[in-house]
């Protein structure tokens, strides 16, 4: 492992070389089956036929242009993009989730304002949350150790604990309050649903009182948890969507969007993004786009959840404490620490040739997620079949064994 990044991430030890449908491959050649999707990102697997294809079209006519024009493909995709998001009538393209949530609170600020004028600019999000790395994002994020070393933070955000509707009624102060940020699934903290009682009553606390709902769906949004935004299984209409991770399959893209309340809200010079929405991550996120808008391909999503999950559940493996979720969205509470399982499951593709297959290739490993110290996260590529995923969970009980 080469040594001249910055240390940043904690890396297990492992470079691949290539990928193909559920499967990655190290430089060594070894296969490893894929639970994770880049967290989130490679929603449609590895070299998927149709993403590769239109990533290559595209590179071969347009790469870049920058925000003085527009291109085609990336209109297309705003377009489509917006036709997918229901209540959704703008859309600014960037490069991130991170960035995707700082253009949400540049909204809601000015949008408040504009309205009401200075002194209404508080954002709640709740305790648990994660928003970014960068410093706005990261000042909405509700977990202390994500903020060690690096404040002073932008001024102006509030926690809540999630759940609790009087401590949010309570914060949602109409006179200082501007918006509200959640993620329906919270995903860094360990795969935990919001309640649909409370998201409810987040959706009429900020219709009532004027503030907008902003709800961040960069990881459970595109058809993660079965249908295309998870705050759509809640009923709700939020003012302000996130998207990104699985957007665009791979290729780097953020978006927010807004509703009919703040879609004018942002002017020429207000934001901007060099590369954002650029030709080949439209070209890319068309692809996605096409399949995880299908009906057909959702409830597939949902199906396959719900064998994973009752998997999980049915197997009464004595170190799985709580399972959280929904569709290919699944958190597992396990007795000791997360990590050491990612790094078995990793270890495993090393393992003697005596446990290898009657062909004579190397034993596979399994690539997961943690989220938390005690928390494994399922995440696996959507087009993952039914025979994967049962391969996936045998590995898992060899590591938890």
């Amino acid at each position: 492992m080469t040594d001249v990044f910055m240390k940043t991430y904690h890396r297990l030890p492992v470079s691949f070389s290539r990928g193909e449908g559920a499967w990655l491959f190290d430089v060594q050649g070894r296969r490893y089956l894929d639970f994770g999707a880049g967290i989130a990102v490679n929603c449609l697997g590895h070299g998927y036929p149709p993403l590769v294809k239109a990533i290559a079209e595209q590179a071969a006519r347009l790469n870049h242009v920058c925000n003085y024009y527009q291109a085609d493909v990336t209109t297309a995709f705003a377009e489509k993009l917006v036709g997918a998001c229901a209540g959704m009538r703008r859309v600014f393209m960037a490069n991130s989730g991170s960035e995707a949530n700082e253009g949400a609170c540049k909204i809601a600020r000015k949008y408040s304002l504009r309205k009401y004028g200075p002194g209404r600019h508080r954002i709640v999000s709740l305790q648990g949350s994660f928003h970014g790395r960068t410093i706005t994002a990261l000042s909405a994020t509700g977990q202390e150790k994500f903020h060690r070393d690096f404040g002073p933070f932008t001024e102006g955000f509030l926690f809540v604990p999630p759940g609790d509707i009087e401590a949010l009624a309570q914060a949602l102060d109409p006179a200082v309050t501007a918006a509200l940020l959640l993620e329906p699934i919270q995903g860094e903290s360990g795969i935990i649903p919001q309640s649909p009682a409370y998201m409810e009553a987040a959706a009429r606390l900020c219709a009532e009182r004027d503030i907008l709902l902003m709800v961040d769906e960069v990881q459970c949004g595109m058809g993660r948890t079965g249908s295309f935004l998870a705050s759509e299984a809640y009923g709700i209409q939020p003012d302000v969507v996130t998207l990104a991770k699985g957007l665009a399959g791979g290729l780097p893209v953020g978006a927010v969007l807004a509703g009919e309340k703040a879609a004018e809200v942002l002017e020429s010079s207000d934001h901007g993004s060099t590369f954002g929405g650029n030709p080949l991550a439209a070209a890319a996120g068309l692809v996605v786009l096409d399949r995880v808008t299908r009906p057909e391909f959702l409830a597939e999503i949902s199906r396959k959840g719900e064998k994973l999950m009752a998997a999980l559940r049915d197997r009464h493996h004595p170190r799985l404490k709580e399972l959280r979720g929904r569709g290919l969205m699944i958190g597992a509470d396990i007795d000791g620490e997360a990590w050491p399982v990612l790094e078995a499951g990793v270890a495993r593709a090393n393992a003697s040739p005596q446990g290898a297959s009657p062909g004579g290739a190397s034993p596979e490993g399994l690539l997961l997620l943690s989220a938390g110290a005690h928390t494994l996260r399922f995440l696996p590529p959507y087009i993952i079949s039914d025979a994967e995923l049962d391969q996936g969970l045998e590995i898992l009980w060899e590591l938890l064994a």
